[in-house]
């Protein structure tokens, strides 16, 4: 914090308790981000699923409210059978977005060796060497595209306003941020693009660095945030939705975040499309690595190659590999 950063504490959050929550807010921690979801086995939730463990979440959103002033965010895993669970899980969000910030859903990726060998250049690679080698379930495809399509059959006018897209398809969604704003009663609107691009432009004209986590306080400036409607049409429908009692005029008018995280995807020919600009990535070695695939970095120093079996067997039968 004395850097200029911001110390933002990625947990599972089952050793936190109030006393080491204030301890860390007064060494200078930012935000939390809780990684919770149904598939990590937790002691006293192992039953529960993406709708029962809302209760869970809800405990550690009401720990740092009760401290004030720590931003509050929640990580999910999702999977083909918990897709369905992200409308009942944004609509506790709604219920709680004076305390919740930052929803995030990370789509669920794995090694698939059905279809490729890895390859460190020209050494063929066992993945059972690497913690991430797993047995893939029946999906390990899903796009973020899929994942609005689910959402909006509860919430229709769902509308993302800014995305990061792939290293090697540009097409893709690999980031995809939505903003939306309401009361714990009611969802009146989403930001724009043009208004994002307001914010972030405005933010680094003045900081030099883009805007990311902010603090409680400035998610509950919904209402500074409509003025942008002069510029941006989805922030001018959710003013007039707003006005149309003129009494919410004096009740808080909050913002959060939503966002969809889609890894890394496999693409036909064994190319691995990242995270174009990816904001998780960290310093290994004195270079930037996506920290996403750290145990790569750990064991061989490098990111290892994928190639399609067929096209393998191909360049062995011509002795080209």
């Amino acid at each position: 914090a004395d850097l200029g950063c911001k110390p933002i504490v990625n947990t599972n959050g089952i050793a936190l308790t109030p006393e080491l929550l204030h301890e860390l807010k007064l060494a200078g921690v930012y935000g939390f981000t809780f990684h919770i979801d149904s598939k990590q086995n937790r002691p006293g939730w192992k039953q529960a699923d993406e709708v029962g463990l809302n209760e869970l979440r809800y405990k550690f959103a009401k720990m740092l409210a009760a401290e004030g002033g720590i931003s509050c965010s929640f990580n999910s895993t999702i999977f083909e059978d918990t897709l369905i669970h992200i409308p009942d899980m944004l609509k506790w969000a709604h219920k709680n977005i004076d305390i919740v910030n930052v929803m995030v859903f990370i789509i669920y990726r794995a090694v698939d060796n059905r279809d490729v060998d890895w390859y460190l250049g020209p050494k063929k690679i066992n993945m059972g060497e690497l913690v991430y080698n797993e047995d893939v379930p029946d999906r390990v495809d899903i796009m973020a595209d899929e994942v609005v399509d689910v959402i909006r059959k509860t919430y229709p006018d769902f509308d993302p306003c800014a995305y990061l897209n792939g290293s090697e398809k540009a097409d893709s969604f690999k980031w995809l941020l939505s903003g939306r704003l309401g009361t714990r009663k009611r969802i009146f609107g989403y930001m724009g693009s043009k208004a994002m691009e307001i914010v972030q432009t405005a933010y680094h004209l003045m900081y030099g660095k883009y805007l990311s986590y902010t603090r409680p306080k400035m998610n509950k400036k919904g209402r500074s945030m409509l003025l942008m409607g002069l510029f941006d049409k989805k922030l001018r429908r959710t003013f007039f939705k707003y006005i149309k009692n003129p009494f919410r005029i004096f009740r808080k008018l909050y913002y959060q975040s939503i966002m969809i995280i889609q890894p890394v995807d496999f693409l036909e020919d064994g190319r691995q499309s990242m995270c174009d600009g990816c904001p998780d990535m960290t310093v290994w070695n004195g270079k930037l690595v996506y920290s996403c695939r750290m145990e790569e970095q750990l064991k061989y120093g490098y990111n290892i190659r994928t190639y399609p079996k067929d096209l393998v067997a191909i360049l062995e039968k011509n002795k080209i590999v």
